[in-house]
């Protein structure tokens, strides 16, 4: 089946700095891929190659088999892109803007009339239509952003922090209505900075760091990665070098690395049940003033392959 969305050894260089590192993978039909990574790990400079806002300095990029490079016009007609920063005129209705950007995308007025009318009801925002769009809360305006990107029926949308700053309710109708969209059997490759949503409403998913793929699996796929251990981090008060050298004795610690002057990171088999073992066992060098575990879970995975939060 070939992929809806595909790249291979996708690369961009500013001066010395590698921004993506060879990137590549596939989506198929109906998948929705989450693109997982830390601020400045390549995210949206993937993006902008993918949907040929910038020029990748090597590798290629397929559209449902088309080269995105040797048929841009082909290749971007298939796709949907939801930008980071709204791109709407707040001086038009939302029902005027999707009618604005429906006519960009070549559709026949009678045509259009009845596409805008099913994106606004896809959307949650058919009451609110003819609002201009200055008077839209920030929620609402993605939504409409989403809407403007679903107006040619793409076999791809592509959504870079798509819930960024709108309340709870706007975020529930967001992800309500791509899940919906990827039942019907429409292509999704989302970036976001809620790993909870990612988890939701993707089936596979790839962490980026430093430009490159550093893992690509499910869900289950990339939990296994760490194992069933726990991820156990003590902050301590005392002789944190004596404390550190009996915790690595301790039966059931794995891995144990120094995170800071007085914080110590354990990899362990029953995190939870172990904690009374390791705050005996540092006693008479230094006290465990705070504790944290950490079960495997795609947080964790992140934390594990990038050594940081993502956040950071």
């Amino acid at each position: 089946m070939t992929p809806t969305l595909a790249c291979e050894g996708l690369s961009k260089r500013y001066g010395d700095v590698a921004a993506v590192d060879d990137v590549g993978f596939a989506i198929a039909p109906g998948q929705a891929y989450g693109l997982l990574g830390p601020n400045g790990a390549g995210k949206t400079t993937t993006i902008s190659m993918l949907v040929g806002l910038l020029r990748p300095d090597a590798g290629t990029v397929l559209v449902g088999g088309t080269d995105l490079a040797a048929d841009p016009r082909r290749a971007k007609a298939r796709i949907g892109y939801v930008p980071q920063e709204i791109a709407l005129y707040p001086e038009l209705t939302g029902r005027e803007n999707l009618r604005f950007f429906g006519r960009l995308f070549g559709l026949p007025r009678r045509r259009l009339a009845g596409r805008i009318e099913e994106v606004l009801d896809l959307i949650g925002l058919t009451d609110r239509a003819d609002g201009r769009l200055d008077t839209y809360s920030g929620g609402m305006r993605r939504r409409i952003n989403i809407g403007a990107a679903l107006l040619h029926r793409p076999d791809v949308l592509i959504l870079d922090e798509p819930t960024v700053g709108v309340d709870p309710q706007s975020r529930k109708a967001i992800l309500d209505g791509l899940e919906l969209l990827v039942q019907d059997g429409m292509s999704l490759l989302y970036t976001s900075h809620y790993m909870e949503e990612v988890e939701r409403v993707c089936e596979r998913v790839a962490i980026i760091d430093h430009g490159r793929i550093v893992a690509d699996g499910t869900r289950r796929e990339l939990v296994a990665m760490v194992g069933s251990a726990d991820t156990i981090e003590l902050v301590l008060d005392g002789d944190v070098a004596a404390a550190f050298a009996k915790l690595r004795t301790v039966e059931g610690v794995i891995e144990a690395a120094m995170t800071g002057a007085g914080s110590v990171r354990l990899i362990a088999e029953g995190g939870r049940y172990l904690l009374p073992a390791l705050i005996t066992a540092v006693e008479g060098s230094a006290t465990v003033t705070a504790t944290q575990v950490i079960e495997p879970d795609l947080e964790a995975t992140f934390l594990h392959l990038t050594g940081t939060t993502l956040r950071d």
